[in-house]
């Protein structure tokens, strides 16, 4: 066999373990994983040497907002800007949402609107609905979505006027989606909550962006989180939240998995690395998010809980909005678009929080960037590191520091949460279907040649991060080809 490329002495890490040895690419899958010292490998049209690196599954963002129109305004990446930056920080497929851009346009009119954008992107693209307002036609929608492969539906539980679901809406998609075995996506924010802080706050005259963190507090969060679990319980649907922030809020999921329900938990990076703090410097407005980043008491309760197994994965959110769209209404937190730039340093933000501060095995980490988000979005051949999965690798160097300058991001704004922070846990080669996209700094662009990928429903019975580890270990195990 004559593979196009040969990772040599690899530290291959897995969700369910870590082994030595070399790693064959042929045809833009894995081909073959080479055991141990070999003396004489087969020849290949390219060598990488991954000598004192880590070499993981290209990560999987479920999570990210590329090209989204809300309300007054756009985000600012196209699909060509967003998966460059993603290939440069190490993932190597993300999953969008085709959010209806106000109550009046459609979510298969939304879901379409993003499949036409698809055709720009330099990795592989999911997609996920979205529903705003229920009426007679949306059962047909969900099915023709069904069809196109989009088996998860984002709802939003606050966010009147825009993105917001009403009660109504949720139930019965949620109906719905347990009908057609989807996964409900919530934003989970109690609405009531919310809008009567935010209102008390702007009586008082503290509705700027230093004051975000009290306009949208913690319980609205917790509540809303309980309250959605019911509905899920009573519909039977497969559930999976949003950006968690609290410790509470994922204790609540964890006990809904031990009852039985399918349910999942994701937070993300500035969740783990910063508190609100952030909303005391000079630039607020780089952390404008919903929710808020919340005490650092609350980003330890949430890193313990990675720890234990509690939350399923680590997700970007990310939301391309630039300084100047976010200061114009920095005194007025209700007109501000909210949401952070985060695919590029997802990876290495994510290692830093759990391997370099935390000190957890980097199989966790690689379970909760890669592993689990493909094994709960449907995406049967990625997140593994095995023969006959995709061949979207990460060769990453544990021991490379960068402090964070967004002048040197590739996503398609001006500032990064994490500027001026040192993560450690850069990519130094970076391969995507096949392709090596980046290698020693350097990228390579493929071209438009990211594919849309049509997913299956969750996987039921394998709720929480440990449901598909011995599963995988098996596969990864019968699929080793040895020397």
């Amino acid at each position: 066999m004559i593979h196009d490329l040969l990772i040599t002495h690899a530290t291959v890490v897995n969700a369910g373990g870590t082994t030595y040895g070399h790693v064959g690419v042929t045809g833009g899958t894995i081909t073959a994983i080479y055991a141990g010292d070999v003396e004489e490998l087969p020849p290949s049209a390219r060598t990488v040497d991954a000598t004192g690196m880590l070499v993981i599954p290209g990560g999987v963002d479920g999570h990210c907002h590329v090209e989204q129109v809300t309300g007054a305004y756009k985000s600012l990446d196209t699909y060509a800007r967003a998966t460059t930056a993603a290939l440069h920080g190490g993932t190597t497929t993300i999953i969008d949402f085709g959010i209806p851009a106000d109550p009046g346009e459609s979510p298969i009119a939304a879901l379409r609107n993003k499949l036409g954008l698809v055709d720009g992107a330099r990795c592989d693209v999911g997609l996920h609905g979205a529903v705003i307002r229920w009426d007679a036609d949306v059962p047909a929608q969900l099915e023709e979505m069904a069809d196109l492969g989009v088996r998860s539906v984002k709802l939003y539980t606050t966010n009147r006027g825009t993105t917001m679901a009403d009660e109504d809406t949720i139930l019965r998609v949620m109906k719905e989606m347990a009908r057609l075995g989807g996964l409900a996506y919530v934003h989970s924010e109690h609405d009531a909550i919310v809008v009567d802080r935010t209102a008390a706050c702007a009586a008082d005259g503290h509705i700027g962006i230093e004051d975000l963190p009290r306009s949208r507090p913690a319980i609205s969060e917790d509540a809303s989180v309980r309250e959605m679990l019911a509905v899920a319980s009573y519909t039977g649907a497969a559930v999976y939240f949003v950006h968690q922030t609290t410790p509470a809020a994922v204790e609540a999921v964890a006990e809904a998995r031990a009852r039985g329900q399918v349910v999942y938990s994701e937070t993300c990076p500035h969740y783990l690395l910063l508190d609100e703090s952030v909303y005391a410097t000079a630039t607020p407005e780089k952390f404008a998010c919903c929710p808020p980043i919340r005490p650092a008491t609350a980003a330890a309760g949430l890193l313990e809980h990675v720890a234990g197994g509690r939350v399923d994965t680590i997700a970007s959110d990310h939301s391309c909005y630039d300084l100047a769209q976010k200061q114009a209404y920095r005194d007025d937190v209700r007109r501000m678009p909210h949401g952070l730039p985060g695919v590029e340093t997802r990876l290495p933000a994510a290692f830093t929080a759990l391997v370099v501060r935390r000190g957890l095995p980097v199989e966790r980490f690689v379970d909760v960037v890669a592993t689990a988000p493909a094994r709960i979005n449907g995406l049967v051949t990625k997140g593994v590191v095995a023969v006959g999965y995709d061949a979207d690798l990460v060769v990453l160097d544990p021991a490379e520091r960068r402090t964070v300058d967004a002048a040197a991001l590739h996503q398609g704004t001006d500032f990064s949460p994490f500027d001026g922070m040192e993560l450690t846990g850069w990519p130094r080669t970076v391969v995507a279907g096949g392709r090596v996209v980046l290698d020693e700094g350097t990228f390579h662009d493929p071209g438009p040649v990211g594919r849309y990928l049509p997913r299956t429903g969750p996987a039921r019975g394998s709720s929480g991060s440990n449901g598909g580890t011995t599963r995988y270990r098996a596969r990864e195990a019968a699929r080793t080809v040895e020397p």
